[in-house]
């Protein structure tokens, strides 16, 4: 249960960071910061797609199905 808290806010923290670095760069001609910040998004969106899969299997383990 802990693994998945820490996943999801760990995956939030990325995306939340991934968007202010878009944003805050919006001015700049270079693409670089958009690239790491699209990595970030999508690892943020990976690791919170992974809590969810890890939830729904302990919640499917924990309740005897």
């Amino acid at each position: 249960m802990l693994i998945t808290i820490t996943l999801r806010n760990v995956g939030t923290a990325a995306i939340v960071v991934g968007l202010l670095i878009a944003v805050l760069t919006l001015g700049t001609t270079t693409d670089r910061p958009f690239i790491l910040a699209l990595l970030l998004v999508l690892v943020g969106t990976g690791l919170r797609l992974e809590a969810a899969v890890r939830a729904r299997n302990a919640h499917h383990h924990g309740s005897g199905h």
